[in-house]
């Protein structure tokens, strides 16, 4: 709600002695809290100030004399009134909670909302739309601790269909304010209090220990209160009976593989890539590194649908992995990996291989800054091999899709071809820092891409790297190589450094998997292709952007068209405005664009509403409808 900074922010007024009471009062029934407790959260010379959210959403924060955000309301008119996180740190007791892993902490301060497999305890007593506070579940050695609410949102489903299993994926809380979200910024930033063990304290003896501070208002903070008000709120909380949270990689009616298991669906990942294409490879394509072999030719190898290769031992049936609808629902390739199996090294793994005769393998040079062990040759004559079926691996699923894009823009282009149509393709290409990702995932700085091409390389890039995230899939892990290219800045900057968003890349260790794509594609050049049959195809760097169709008033009373951005779809002014005299039965002329530089564009003049003639013209011509964009600025009579 609050991931971007706030709009239309209004002058905070302070509330006056009548309002404050009604807020007061609001306060005490919507929270059952005691009178003297609502003090505490609506003080004296409490403030008011409107806002609108970055989706126009109005809204309203009632502000603590310090500038603490307290409360807020979101909607026209809303009387619910929502605690903010510093609200929820003076007084731990005023909403229901539930607890998430710390891993889970970065996506939602991300904007994301908590997911049904990210949540360790709830109450068995929450109603769908219920206001609750989401915590941070951390062990510490062996003492497992929460923090203080990090976030407020509200029950995307009832704790009793959680607890019953009816789901086990989507949304557990939907999130409306968060700490560090631009809401709280607008606050005094104080530190984040410490979180607190999951056992039984002495209430009396931590009242001591820990005397009450005072606010900058004078008023006492109830923080310290936070043991005795935790450890009463976890013994009212369910566990979830084998929490997604702590083993998460996938839901809890899939079942999972033991570490054997894994060992051999990468002994049979090895074995697809041998039989495949490492047996045909030259002599001359040796030796590879050992972590070039395991990215490039085990990890690809991997079968796409491992339950139909080898049934987990944990399954309670041998049926299908695969629904009526036909949707795969066995465990996933991603959970193949070196650290899941029985050898949790990769030189182990080579050095078993190597004893079974599947490959030889190379120590480094003992000098050599190549630390990596090398494999040397593959056997493609052991019987293993030979006798070896091959399976549908992730490297066939990602190709299938990224030909079956290709086939899709082929026929579009046929299509377009057959009308008549202008094809224009938008292609982005590695620019600054990019350049060295794609380098890193196996691209070329100097090609064009698409939008699916450069999805396609992202995905065989985390595939590879193994950078799906074990707590929620629909997230990506960053490691060096995105990091770098998120976090660095186009261009040079002056000035001071504009706020917390630029360090928002350095600091994120997850991100959703279509968000990353987008940011990618952020950092890359655009340029843009149009082709027309019978002519030369134009391709240049830059943005291409739509025909602008504009009715104005000129001269007084007198109604015009102009039409500018029409020459990259091979549309001379001249002709144009000539076609469009005879057609229209008016006057036109042809000038530069006013207030461009000079060769930058021209402008054709029609006089009269004529949009759509222009428009029926332009389509005649073969541009596509989606590059016309028609604004009527004459004002209606």
């Amino acid at each position: 709600m609050f991931k971007k900074p706030l709009h239309n922010l209004k002058t905070s007024a302070p509330l006056r002695g009548s309002d404050r009471r009604k807020l007061k009062q609001r306060v005490v029934n919507s929270f059952s809290l005691s009178t003297e407790d609502a003090d505490i959260l609506v003080p004296e010379g409490i403030l008011s100030v409107k806002f609108s959210t970055h989706l126009d959403d109005p809204g309203v924060a009632y502000l603590a004399p310090d500038g603490d955000p307290l409360w807020f309301t979101i909607g026209k008119g809303s009387e619910d009134l929502i605690p903010s996180v510093y609200t929820l740190w003076k007084n731990t007791k005023l909403l229901p909670f539930v607890s998430t892993p710390k891993a889970v902490i970065p996506i939602l301060l991300n904007g994301a909302d908590l997911m049904i497999p990210g949540i360790v305890h709830c109450s068995p007593s929450l109603k769908e739309g219920q206001l609750v506070a989401i915590c941070k579940y951390e062990r510490k050695g062996e003492t497992p601790t929460l923090s203080p609410p990090l976030a407020v949102g509200t029950m995307a489903i009832s704790s009793d269909q959680l607890h019953a299993g009816q789901k086990e994926r989507g949304k557990g809380v939907l999130v409306l304010h968060t700490w560090k979200d631009h809401l709280w910024e607008m606050g005094s930033k104080r530190d984040l209090p410490e979180d607190v063990p999951i056992t039984a304290g002495d209430p009396e003896s931590d009242e001591e220990a820990n005397p009450e501070t005072q606010s900058p208002n004078g008023d006492a903070e109830t923080t310290t209160t936070a043991m005795e008000t935790m450890t009463e709120a976890v013994a009212s909380l369910s566990v979830a009976e084998n929490p997604p949270s702590i083993s998460p990689s996938v839901p809890t009616s899939v079942p999972t593989y033991t570490a054997e298991e894994v060992t051999t669906l990468l002994n049979k990942a090895l074995l697809q890539a041998i039989s495949a294409s490492l047996s045909s490879l030259p002599t001359s394509s040796f030796p590879i590194t050992a972590t070039i072999f395991y990215t490039s030719h085990i990890l690809p190898n991997r079968p796409n649908f491992p339950a139909l290769i080898l049934p987990p031992s944990a399954a309670s049936d041998s049926g299908s992995p695969f629904s009526d609808s036909n949707e795969y629902n066995g465990p996933s390739p991603q959970d193949i990996t070196i650290k899941t199996s029985s050898h949790k090294s990769l030189s182990t793994f080579l050095k078993a291989a190597e004893k079974a005769g599947f490959l030889t393998t190379k120590a480094p040079q003992k000098h050599s800054a190549q630390s990596d062990l090398l494999i040397t040759s593959v056997n493609g004559s052991h019987p293993e091999v030979q006798g070896h079926k091959s399976f549908v691996t992730v490297r066939n699923a990602e190709q299938k899709a990224a030909k079956k894009a290709l086939r899709d823009d082929q026929e579009r282009e046929r299509q377009a071809a057959a009308s008549g149509e202008i094809e224009v393709k938008e292609f982005w290409k590695p620019h600054m820092s990019s350049v060295e990702l794609f380098q890193t995932m196996g691209g070329s700085a100097s090609n064009l891409y698409s939008l699916p091409e450069i999805q396609a390389l992202i995905n065989s890039y985390i595939t590879s790297q193994d950078l799906v995230n074990k707590h929620e899939p629909a997230y990506i892990n960053l490691d060096v190589a995105l990091v770098s290219c998120l976090s660095s800045k186009q261009g040079k900057s002056k000035g001071k450094d504009k706020g917390p968003s630029s360090s928002t890349a350095e600091e994120t260790e997850f991100m959703r998997r279509d968000e990353l794509g987008k940011k990618i594609v952020d950092k890359m050049q655009r340029w843009y292709q149009i082709r027309a049959e019978g002519k030369e195809p134009v391709t240049k760097k830059g943005q291409v952007n739509p025909i602008q169709v504009s009715m104005k008033m000129r001269q007084g009373r007198k109604a015009s068209t102009l039409i500018t951005g029409f020459e990259p779809f091979y549309i001379v002014a001249e002709e144009m405005a000539e076609d469009l005299r005879k057609t229209c039965a008016g006057a036109t002329s042809v000038s530069p664009v006013p207030g461009k530089p000079a060769n930058s564009g021209m402008e054709v003049l029609v006089q009269g509403k004529q949009s759509k003639a222009v428009v029926d013209y332009l389509l005649g011509k073969g541009v596509p409808k989606k590059w016309i964009n028609v604004v009527n600025a004459v004002g209606k009579k």
